[in-house]
């Protein structure tokens, strides 16, 4: 295996910036909580973009001539399939933070803390993914006059792309909209172990009244974003699996600059949602794309930079159908 991850100074060095970077924001940029301006979300948009496609060229840099387009390429197509896949999650954001009235002051602290357990969530599933995969590949077998090596697990993460495709196609935005998200088991795991207040307190998470500590409704929020993140990750690190199957530290790093983005992406998007009403088709054939390369990976390779390709390709097709037939409200 030809990763990054077997070089202790590099992952030092990434650890390190991600949680400057993470300090700086919340103990500097935002240490006062504050409505997020559209000039604020896209200065930081542009910047954790930026970030990212330098850190894709040091990848480029660092490794050899024979693998450093491909691991650029690699980093490149799990970045923007994350970030993608992301932009549906930050729908149903919208709708959590509506539900529960979230002051819009109080949005960026509890996306922030929703990240941090992303952070978390996406180190156990790519590394364990990783360990499961490099198990699970069956004897070396002929099949169609080829000899081959089927991997069980990329298979079925494979099937399961293209039904996740099928569904995010016909899915239905409007029962996501009429959703009783209190009633969601992030929130029913707040309300059983702890007293909720009724209102805000500020951005604070817990609040003592009467005597007794209780937790705020911004905590029930930061557990219904953690639990929707949670089952987002279940469509997105399957489908990047596709791309990198072998090295965890490509997989992990470009989640992680796509994770780390999100904020910003967020307040961008709740104001111009309507440029991405015809994303969910574009997504559902990436996902379908990304099933059919899994399984059909022993018998036909598509390289990266071909991947690549495709995806920015549906992606571009796919906002640009959002510009030209917008969505009828």
């Amino acid at each position: 295996m030809n990763s990054l991850i077997n070089h202790p100074g590099i992952l030092i060095g990434f650890a390190l910036v991600v949680a400057f970077m993470l300090l700086l924001d919340l103990g500097v940029f935002n240490k006062k909580s504050h409505i997020i301006s559209n000039k604020e979300a896209a200065i930081w948009s542009v910047f954790w973009i930026g970030l990212s496609m330098v850190f894709s060229i040091f990848i480029y840099i660092v490794t050899n001539e024979e693998v450093g387009m491909e691991k650029f390429s690699q980093f490149q197509s799990a970045y923007w399939i994350e970030k993608a896949l992301s932009v549906d999650n930050l729908f149903v954001f919208i709708l959590v933070f509506g539900f529960f009235k979230v002051p819009r002051e109080y949005h960026h602290r509890v996306l922030f803390w929703g990240i941090i357990g992303a952070l978390v969530m996406r180190a156990i599933f790519i590394f364990a993914g990783v360990g499961i995969i490099s198990m699970t590949y069956l004897p070396e077998m002929e099949i169609l006059e080829r000899s081959v090596r089927i991997n069980v697990v990329l298979t079925v993460f494979g099937a399961f792309l293209i039904y996740a495709g099928y569904k995010s196609w016909f899915a239905d935005h409007d029962a996501e909209e009429t959703e009783d998200y209190s009633k969601n088991p992030g929130a029913r795991l707040i309300y059983r172990y702890f007293k909720v207040t009724p209102e805000y307190h500020g951005d604070r998470f817990f609040t003592v009244k009467n005597g007794v500590k209780m937790a705020t409704p911004l905590l029930v929020v930061v557990a219904v974003i953690e639990f929707t993140d949670l089952l987002f990750a279940v469509d997105s690190i399957p489908a990047i699996f596709a791309i990198a199957p072998d090295d965890p530290f490509i997989l992990y790093t470009s989640n992680i600059f796509a994770i780390l983005g999100l904020r910003s992406l967020y307040f961008l998007l709740a104001n111009f949602i309507h440029m991405f009403s015809r994303l969910k088709f574009g997504l559902a054939i990436i996902l379908a794309f990304i099933g059919f390369k899994m399984i059909s990976a022993p018998f036909y390779h598509v390289g990266s930079t071909p991947s690549l390709g495709i995806v920015g390709g549906i992606l571009a097709a796919s906002v640009l159908a959002s510009v030209i037939w917008p969505e009828k409200l």
